[in-house]
Parts: C-alpha cells; structure tokens; sequence
C-alpha cells in the first residue's frame, strides 16, 4: 500500500550541520518526525559538500516516516563563493562589487543545471548570469 504524503517541506541548511536545535527542530518538531534520525541522515549525505548551504525538500507521510531531496546550493551562494565576495550589492547591477569570468559563469551553471528549469548549459549560464548581474556582479568576456 502507498503511503499518504501528509507533508512538504522546503528548508536551506548548512551541508554537514544540521542539529535538532533551530532552525531545524522548530520546523520539523510540530511534523512529528524523528529529528536526531533526519540530522544524521542529512548529515551523511551532505559530509563532501561542507562549508555549502544545500536546499532539501522533506516528505512527510502519514506513518511519520520521512524521505527528503538535496537540492544543489542557491545561485547566489555559488556565485558569491566564487566570486570571493561576502554579500551582492545593496543597489543591484548598478553599484559592481566584484566580478566573474565566463569560465566561472559555466562551472556554476554546469553546477545548477539539473535543478533550473532549462536544457543547455548556455542558456543555463543565462539565467545565473542575470543572478550575478542583480547582485552586482560583473562577468568579463
């Protein structure tokens, strides 16, 4: 028999780091799954990306079982990383707070290709180019 979905639920957490402390615990406690297991778990999976921040999709069914998804880290993580830069700009593509190279553009679109909503690495570059641009970001040609 399948189970029943009761559940989903969206979180960012630190690769390698998940606690049952907050932010986790407050968001899955009332879910009533078993917290120390989802952490271990989690932690497991995402030990060789330390020091990334990874999107994970949790599913919750009805017996308080649980699966969950990890998503590959947001653009603008990716892209501040490589960038060398502690946050994007305040006023978006008109103040430029560093830059990246066209090779840098494609590894972090080669990166985030499964998880965009496009085919080609090229009009995956597109799309993380736009994020550098409002971040203020720069991309030398």
């Amino acid at each position: 028999m399948a189970k029943n979905v009761t559940k989903q639920i969206k979180l960012q957490i630190p690769a390698g780091k998940a606690t049952p402390a907050p932010p986790v615990g407050t968001v899955l406690g009332p879910a009533g799954i078993n917290l120390q297991e989802f952490c271990t778990k989690y932690n497991d999976a995402t030990r060789d990306k330390m020091g990334d921040i990874l999107p994970v999709e949790i599913t919750i069914y009805d017996d308080r079982s649980f699966d969950f998804v990890i998503k590959t880290p947001p653009a603008a993580f990716l892209i501040k990383k490589i960038a060398g830069v502690k946050a994007g700009s305040t006023k978006g593509s008109k103040e430029i707070v560093g830059s990246l190279t066209e090779d840098q553009l494609r590894s972090i679109a080669e990166t985030k290709l499964p998880d965009l909503n496009c085919y080609t690495v090229e009009e995956a570059m597109k799309i993380v180019e736009g994020t550098a641009k409002n971040m203020g970001i720069e991309i030398k040609r």
